[in-house]
């Protein structure tokens, strides 16, 4: 089975515009697919570092004296090109969401198909699982969980009913939580809302949107002028805090103003909003709600 298959390969590759002597970063390393691409427009003096925090991804490392794998959340993407010695870097991509491999192993917890443990966390070093945010956060620490990270309007009736159904016996695998919130899943849309439901959680066990607001903040300081920041996203979450930050070089907000009344902000949008065509798709099911932006610092 095929570790990962990479969404929009050639199009977030190419729109690092890589130069073959340049320093590149591939912070969701995985199955290796971008960073095989990546070096592949790297002549000898090129450099790669990839990032992952999975031990799974670990044995997919790159043979090449070119590349370096780092075995760390992109969280601390700065700190650790520190102390490779990198502090400008001219590209960095990165493509979110959870991989096909930890999709496809049903004792990761992270696919509806499967009946597992609740687990969900991208890195086995980890503290946080699904288990303790289901049967240990209190029901409006829940309700803020469904309602921010899964959209779901009747977050609050979510949270409730968990909570009631823990107090009777603990939420130990995915079977027993379906069970619990089977009155919130009507046959006809129940896959949608469960996967709402499993979204939410594992952005929480993982920290996801604080990770990726630290990494985008990160990557300003880390590109050189006219480096390229190529970016995947897979749910509104997500895309929305990249498309702010591209436009602004802010999360929430206006920037600032210059002498002349324009506004003053960090990047160039290179491309629109670029999607994966209707064959991609086809061939691989999993790229449907990929959304790939690229801006170039100025």
């Amino acid at each position: 089975m095929e570790y990962h298959n990479p969404v929009l390969l050639k199009d977030s590759v190419d729109g690092l515009k890589i130069r073959p002597d340049g320093i590149y970063v591939d912070v969701t390393f995985g199955g290796g697919g971008h960073s095989k691409e990546i070096l592949s427009c790297l002549g000898p003096n090129g450099k790669l570092f990839a990032f992952d925090q999975d031990e799974d991804a670990l044995k997919n490392a790159i043979p090449d004296d070119r590349f370096q794998l780092i075995h760390e959340n992109f969280r601390f993407i700065k700190r650790f090109l520190r102390f490779y010695g990198i502090k400008e870097v001219d590209g960095i991509l990165a493509d979110l969401g959870v991989s096909s491999h930890q999709f496809d192993v049903p004792e990761r917890g992270f696919s509806t198909r499967f009946d597992s443990g609740l687990d969900m966390r991208m890195s086995q070093r980890g503290d946080l699982n699904a288990y303790h945010v289901v049967n240990d956060y209190d029901e409006q620490t829940l309700k803020k969980v469904f309602f921010d990270f899964g959209e779901l309007k009747n977050a609050s009736a979510i949270a409730n009913t968990i909570v009631l159904a823990r107090k009777e016996l603990p939420i130990k695998n995915s079977e027993q939580l379906k069970t619990v919130l089977k009155k919130f899943l009507p046959e006809h849309k129940s896959h949608k809302i469960l996967a709402q439901i499993y979204q939410a959680i594992r952005i929480e066990v993982n920290q996801e949107i604080e990770v990726l607001k630290e990494f985008l903040e990160q990557s300003l300081d880390i590109l050189k002028p006219g480096g390229r920041l190529s970016v995947i996203s897979y749910h509104s979450l997500e895309d929305r805090l990249v498309k702010r930050f591209m436009r602004n070089g802010l999360f929430e907000g206006e920037p600032e103003r210059d002498f002349f009344g324009n506004f003053s902000v960090p990047f160039t949008n290179v491309e629109k909003l670029i999607v994966p065509t209707n064959s991609e798709i086809h061939a691989n099911n999993r790229a449907r709600s990929a959304k790939l932006r690229i801006a170039e610092k100025k």
